[in-house]
C-alpha cells in the first residue's frame, strides 16, 4: 500500500470548522510504495506515524520536524528512486512550511 503526499490549500469561510474546505494543490504519488516502505522501517517520530491505511495530516507547524526526518531518511536511502521521491516530498513540505493555509496530507489507501 502506497502513501500519497498531497499539498492541500485550506479555505474557511467564517469561524466554524465545519466550513473548512481543502483543495489539492499538488501531489506526489507513491505507486511503487517507496515512501511507505521507508516510513515503515523508520524509527523517526513523524515518519513512523505514517499509516498506509489512514491519512496523517501535518500543518506548517509540523514541517520543521518532518523536513528533518525526510532529510535523515534521504541520507540513508540506497536507491536513486527513493532519493527522488523524498526530494519531491521535501519540495511540498517546504511549500507547506511557508504558509499557515497549507497542509500536507499523507494519504494511505
Amino acid at each position: 500500500m502506497g502513501v500519497d503526499v498531497v499539498l492541500m490549500q485550506m479555505t474557511q469561510r467564517g469561524t466554524s470548522p465545519k466550513k473548512r474546505r481543502p483543495t489539492a494543490v499538488e501531489s506526489v504519488q507513491d505507486g511503487a510504495e517507496l515512501f511507505s516502505s521507508l516510513c515503515a522501517i523508520s524509527r523517526l517520530p513523524v515518519l513512523s506515524r505514517v499509516d498506509p491505511y489512514r491519512t496523517l495530516i501535518l500543518t506548517s507547524a509540523d514541517m520543521p520536524q518532518f523536513l528533518s526526518e525526510v532529510d535523515a531518511t534521504c541520507a540513508l536511502a540506497t536507491e536513486q528512486r527513493e532519493r527522488e521521491i523524498l526530494a519531491k516530498i521535501r519540495e511540498l513540505a517546504e511549500r507547506c512550511a511557508g504558509s499557515a493555509h497549507l497542509e500536507l496530507h499523507l494519504q494511505g489507501d
